[in-house]
């Protein structure tokens, strides 16, 4: 019976471990604004994603500038030297996570308190307006024309049913955390029906590389179904093929370190046996 219940403990924990660990993760990485912020303030050191990014919010300013017809020429050079520019800018790290912040906040806010350009898209939503406010004083400074940074420069990502699996992931990924203590429960649960303890070693062990395997594959899989769907648009794309490589990455992180664990787990399981065995057998020699 106790061997039983040792075992039933084990695997209850794996499987609560299973949805656990990546809930966990979603919720520091994605959920959380720090961690959205931390996991993909690289993209923006992309010369690519730069470029296009620049671009985005040089149109945004210039759509909503208002700029007088008689200085649309006299602005145009200038607006170019600013998208080429906007990188290399003292205050481009900072527009850039704050972009990143709004980003989160649009994507990751209550439905009812979004804005009208917001509201009816239902998909993911990158706001610039930090780096057209950047572009903006840029302009105004080399031109004396009187430029106001927009309010939202929005560029949507995804299909658009994807806010839906945002509204769940935000329910449901902090919850990670209190199944994570139940398989620990479980776990220690196993350590004190099991009769002989290596066993949960090994069988926790094999289970945390069972676990990486599948993470693996099903991290693969989820970036393969997120990089096949189309935005229509050049940032969008970019944003969301350098997104699921940093999120891949990450998790390939938290992947490694559970394999590693395992592997110990399974060591640690084998070395006690065998120096149990070798202790009772000197017992039943003597």
């Amino acid at each position: 019976m106790r061997t039983f219940v040792s075992a039933a403990a084990v695997l209850i924990g794996l499987v609560m471990a299973a949805v656990a660990v990546p809930a966990m993760w979603v919720d520091r990485n994605i959920v959380q604004e720090d961690g959205f912020v931390a996991l993909t303030a690289p993209l923006g050191k992309d010369p690519a994603f730069q470029q296009r990014l620049a671009r985005a919010a040089v149109a945004g300013v210039a759509s909503s500038a208002g700029i007088p017809e008689a200085f649309t020429e006299l602005a145009r050079p200038v607006l170019d030297n600013a998208a080429q520019s906007l990188t290399g800018l003292p205050g481009y790290p900072e527009a850039w996570a704050e972009t990143l912040r709004k980003s989160h906040r649009l994507t990751f806010a209550d439905p009812n308190t979004l804005p009208p350009e917001v509201e009816g898209t239902s998909s993911l939503t990158l706001d610039v307006a930090p780096l057209a406010g950047l572009v903006a004083k840029q302009v105004a400074d080399a031109t004396t024309l009187p430029l106001e940074a927009p309010g939202q420069v929005l560029i949507h990502i995804g299909q658009s049913d994807q806010r839906q699996w945002i509204e769940r992931v935000t329910v449901y990924a902090p919850m990670g955390y209190a199944v994570a203590v139940g398989a620990a429960i479980a776990f220690v649960l196993a350590f004190v029906a099991a009769r002989r303890r290596w066993t949960v070693l090994v069988g926790m062990g094999v289970g945390a590389l069972v676990l990486a395997g599948a993470w693996k594959l099903a991290s693969d899989a989820a970036g393969a179904v997120v990089a096949g769907t189309s935005s229509g648009n050049d940032v969008a794309e970019l944003f969301k093929n350098e997104f699921v490589a940093a999120s891949s990455a990450s998790f390939g992180q938290w992947i490694a370190a559970t394999a590693l664990a395992g592997g110990a787990l399974l060591v640690t399981g084998l070395a006690v046996r065998v120096v149990g065995g070798r202790k009772r057998a000197n017992i039943e020699h003597r």
